[in-house]
């Protein structure tokens, strides 16, 4: 059995027999503690060399130059330091790599050991930064799922070792599953599931033009908070008081003696200028940042399961068995919703980059999300759906409660102007006012939109007006139903339908309670129904 990615992959090349990677250098079982790979120390000194680039641009600027002879050492003795603590992490770094589990110990002061037995990996995916592929490093990440986050990371390997150790890793986790089967009696699902080869079908890919439109839609003004930050240097840069308005208004006169006579000409062409200009900034900024985490993404479907890679700048590899993906969602956002734009996600218990889903499709029609859906083992929502809408008496309380929200501070307000009659004051009531009326019809036109479906595999949920997001999970991998009832819901008899989900959370509100009590019964048959220790996982 093997888990050869196929070729072409330019970040992570192929491992297995008959490859030019020598598999000596991999770890074996019961082998003796090894280090990570010793470049990692090249690593940490360049890292630290990047962290020392700002204080020492901070000093210099500070000082309008003069202080550059103290800057210097100060990133001199950064680097230093960071070296020498990043040799000191890799000495004590090592791994272990046995018939059961793998282990990390670390530490220098205090050591700490921890071990992870394979039948409890759910991921082990490849990540490289800029720095690191400089060396051909990469980092290798085994996740649990144990409090929805990576248990062990190793920081760096070689990449072909890298490659050959998730090998390693997935072929005696699924051995164990396996065995485990077996004795059972029922191994004939689980051995076919293993397949000796993994041969890769694409299922989803963004090339440039994708990824262009996409970013046109990202758009972001996160590059105005780094030049805030950096305009509080603008004074000592430039050498005059930057930020002074009569600074600037005597600039103008002395260039443009006759700007006075198009003083409201030049507001307005000012105010049209500087909207374009937030706009190609924002629009720019969203593209890099969509280019550098996307570029080149590739998913998979393999014998294994779905395979994605995408980066620029980190490139990740990150392979996810078919039989943990726990369910799908399926978002989208305002603009992008009028023109067909939706993004697809996998819940499962291991965690992409921070997030409780993987990405799979983030920029996607619906008719390239279907055939992915179904590889999952998911059906998408069509004509004939059973729908049923949520509870018309939860979406009268839900528009009351929102407008309420607006109506007491504007009621507060009216009171206000009526003692101290301040101008501004008799604005902000108006406004509340039309947000509460706005609030309050967004509620009522949710009610054709908050739905959901229960047929013989699955339930899904669908909720939003302007922005409409579905959830989809299997109900052969639910863990339990909870029927949750307020003071108010008791009262106008709904409730909210809460399902245990592994790596996510899944709630239907505002379910009729007959209805609710339903679906309740209708999983839970599911759920008792089935002998668990005859499944490829539990």
């Amino acid at each position: 059995m093997s888990d050869v990615p196929e070729a072409g992959s330019e970040a992570f090349p192929d491992v297995g027999p008959g490859s030019d990677v020598e598999l000596a250098e991999a770890p074996d079982a019961g082998s003796k503690p090894r280090n990570t790979d010793s470049k990692t120390v090249l690593v940490g000194m360049l890292s630290s060399a990047q962290n020392a680039i700002l204080p020492t641009a901070a000093i210099t600027f500070g000082t309008a130059g003069t202080g550059l002879l103290v800057a210097i050492p100060i990133a001199a003795l950064i680097v230093a330091v960071g070296t020498f603590f990043s040799y000191i992490n890799w000495k004590r770094l090592t791994y272990t790599i046995g018939e059961a589990d793998i282990r990390v110990e670390s530490g220098v002061l205090s050591r700490s050991a921890r071990s992870v037995p394979y039948e409890r990996i759910q991921d082990v995916s490849l990540e490289q930064k800029l720095i690191p592929r400089l060396f051909g490093l990469v980092a290798v990440k085994f996740e649990t799922g144990a409090g929805g986050g990576e248990d062990l990371s190793l920081t760096y390997l070689a990449e072909e070792t890298g490659e050959e150790l998730r090998r390693l890793v997935r072929e005696r986790r699924d051995s164990q599953d396996v065995a485990a089967v077996q004795s059972t009696g029922a191994a004939a699902g689980a051995a076919a599931s293993i397949d000796s080869s993994d041969k890769a079908a694409p299922l989803f890919t963004m090339g440039p033009k994708r990824l262009f439109t996409f970013g046109l839609f990202e758009f972001s003004l996160a590059v105005f908070a780094v030049l805030a930050g950096l305009a509080q240097y603008a004074d000592s840069f430039f050498g005059f008081e930057f930020w002074e308005v009569d600074v600037w208004r005597g600039l103008m006169t002395d260039y443009a003696p006759d700007i006075g006579a198009f003083d409201r000409t030049a507001q307005i062409l000012g105010v049209i200028l500087s909207l374009i200009g937030l706009f190609l900034v924002g629009s720019f900024t969203g593209m890099v940042r969509v280019f550098a985490r996307e570029w080149g993404f590739l998913l998979e479907r393999t014998a294994r399961g779905f395979r994605r890679r995408r980066g620029l700048f980190t490139k990740t590899d990150v392979v996810m068995p078919i039989h943990r993906v726990q369910g799908i969602k399926i978002g989208t956002r305002l603009i992008r919703y009028r023109f067909g734009w939706h993004s697809l996600s996998f819940v499962s218990l291991a965690q992409d980059m921070g997030a409780s889903s993987h990405v799979v499709a983030p920029f996607a029609k619906l008719d390239e999300i279907a055939p992915i859906a179904e590889a999952a083992g998911f059906t998408l929502p069509d004509e004939e759906t059973d729908w049923r809408r949520a509870s018309e008496k939860f979406l009268f309380d839900s528009a009351v409660r929102d407008a309420l929200f607006f109506l007491v501070p504007a009621m507060l307000g009216g009171l206000a102007a009526s003692i101290y009659a301040p101008e501004w004051t008799y604005f902000v009531v108006g406004a509340l006012t039309v947000l509460a009326g706005v609030s309050a019809m967004l509620n009522v036109l949710a009610w054709r939109y908050q739905r959901h479906a229960l047929d013989a595999s699955q339930i899904v949920s669908a909720r939003g007006v302007l922005s409409p997001r579905s959830q989809i999970a299997t109900r052969l991998k639910l863990h339990s139903v909870e029927i949750l009832q307020g003071p108010i819901a008791r009262l106008r008899g709904y409730a909210t339908v809460h399902l245990g989900q592994a790596g996510g959370t899944f709630a239907v509100p505002g379910v009729p309670l007959e209805r609710a009590r339903e679906v309740r019964r209708k999983v839970l048959k599911t759920i008792v129904a089935t002998d668990f220790s005859q499944l490829e996982t539990a």
